[in-house]
């Protein structure tokens, strides 16, 4: 007999009363609360590795929750790796992981984290909780001859010197011109993806309590490079056309120094900023001084409809970011700042110091794949994708979702979902892991409002098919745990109602 099954034995003679005290009134979510007290008793040895927790459905009885506040707390400890559940067996407890005796004590060494982990990928689900490209669509052959092409060329010694910490001299050239915005006053920085791009920004543009505006819901990678730096956030709502302007006047009247915009296709919502509207928020930015960073990585995938100007157009001083990562291949991380000269200068510099020079050959090879009319043909096979991908959110949605309330995007990647009035889509993220589908719920995107009822489907990454189905079994769990009985086809769905 093995261990595992030595402690799955002894569970039959260890019934462990579980009674934890919850307070229906606390801030604290209700199935956090049950996490907690779980959490501790593992701690403290009253629970034991080997030993089976309750059936979800069995523990919500006892205590007179539902099964969704189990499943979510259930989740939480097995996301910290204190248990560990089996299909058709239950959850087991693995116990607390081993300290060391000896050594530093990293844990006040080490600058405090901001980041909010999503948890680990589960195989075999649908995810759309990644937003990036299928990488089903990479044109590897194609790129594979542009390498080639690079490789064989006489400049092949120099790309594997030490270059320029500006980046890749000629991928620069290129992209100034490619992007039609620059101006003689302006100078281009590569970087390594996007997300390198605000952190050094964030370096020479905000010190501690600087207050920074920023839309709400926000990407996550976004809002943790300023927490990191100690600025004072400010969120800014965002509507179905984009950030709300009322919002963003009070984030300037209340003294943001820098506003941070994703116009077209935004994430995690999906929306674009009218036209009208932008002329708006460049003549609301100039009045207050505040400096304005564009975040234009998805606006060359729009599925529908005209192209806004970029803020950047309007006026010089906007600083805009761009990246290959949506349209082309993340893994190559190459992204750039278009920006008024004594900017790039300073974040060259920050750069400088990080990094030294950035990897001349991945840029020569993307360069040579955007040269050859390669990138253009891709792009164009993306978009037709990404439409076709839009089509299947739109018709599941509608079908599977009419309890919700979401605004389909134009392009992009992400669709933002509210959840009927009641339901938390932290608490029924368990739930519908279990039914075989993930997302992301909105508290990952949050500044200052909780955000519970709101979730990101990232649509991209997923075949057509992929969607409907996953939509398909987001709606079961979502008409289950809202009360509904009935499908839209008629068919009869068992219900709970939500802790």
């Amino acid at each position: 007999m093995t261990s595992q099954q030595s402690n799955l034995a002894c569970y039959t003679d260890r019934q462990m009363e579980i009674r934890p005290e919850l307070d229906l009134n606390s801030e604290v979510p209700l199935y956090r609360q049950l996490g907690s007290y779980l959490q501790s008793l593992i701690g403290n040895g009253d629970l034991l590795p080997g030993d089976r927790l309750p059936p979800t459905r069995e523990l919500a009885g006892q205590l007179g929750l539902n099964r969704t506040t189990v499943s979510a707390a259930y989740e939480l400890l097995e996301t910290d790796g204190l248990i560990k559940g089996s299909v058709g067996r239950g959850s087991f407890v693995c116990g607390v992981p081993e300290r060391e005796v000896e050594g530093l004590n990293w844990s006040r060494a080490l600058t405090a984290s901001v980041s909010t982990s999503t948890g680990p990928a589960r195989a075999g689900l649908i995810n759309f909780s990644a937003s990036r490209p299928s990488e089903m669509l990479f044109p590897v052959e194609e790129f594979r001859e542009s390498c080639d092409e690079v490789l064989r060329s006489d400049k092949l010694r120099s790309l594997l010197q030490l270059g320029s910490p500006g980046g890749y001299e000629p991928l620069r050239h290129f992209l100034l011109k490619r992007s039609g915005l620059a101006r003689d006053s302006d100078d281009i920085l590569i970087t390594n993806g996007c997300q390198q791009a605000v952190d050094l920004l964030r370096r020479a543009l905000v010190r501690s309590g600087t207050k920074v505006a920023l839309e709400e819901p926000v990407y996550p990678g976004l809002r943790n490079l300023f927490v990191e730096a100690g600025a004072e956030l400010i969120g800014m709502r965002v509507t179905a056309e984009g950030v709300d302007l009322y919002s963003l006047r009070q984030a300037l009247e209340a003294g943001a120094k820098v506003v941070v915009l994703t116009p077209s296709f935004q994430n995690p919502t999906g929306a674009t900023i009218p036209a009208a509207a932008r002329k708006l928020i460049i003549s609301m930015a100039r009045a207050a001084g505040a400096i304005v960073i564009e975040n234009d990585i998805y606006s060359e995938l729009a599925y529908s409809g005209g192209e806004a100007p970029r803020l950047k157009s309007l006026d010089p001083n906007v600083i805009l970011l761009g990246s290959f990562s949506k349209i082309a291949f993340p893994g190559m991380r190459c992204g750039w700042i278009i920006a008024p000269r004594p900017v790039i200068q300073r974040v060259t510099e920050l750069k400088q110091l990080a990094d030294l020079h950035t990897d001349q050959l991945s840029q020569a090879f993307l360069l040579r794949f955007a040269t050859s009319g390669r990138l253009e043909k891709h792009q164009a096979k993306m978009i037709a994708a990404g439409k076709e991908r839009l089509r299947a959110v739109e018709q599941a949605s509608r079908k599977y979702l009419a309890d919700c309330r979401f605004t389909l995007p134009g392009g992009g990647m992400n669709l933002w979902l509210d959840l009927p009035d009641g339901l938390d889509s932290s608490a029924l993220r368990g739930l519908a892991q279990q039914a075989g589908v993930d997302y992301l719920p909105g508290r990952f995107f949050s500044i200052t409002r909780p955000l519970d009822s709101g979730l990101r489907l990232s649509f991209a990454g997923l075949e057509p098919q992929e969607i409907r189905r996953g939509i398909e079994i987001l709606g079961e769990v979502i008409r289950s745990a809202n009360g509904s009985k009935e499908d839209p086809d008629g068919a009869s769905r068992p219900t709970f109602a939500m802790v």
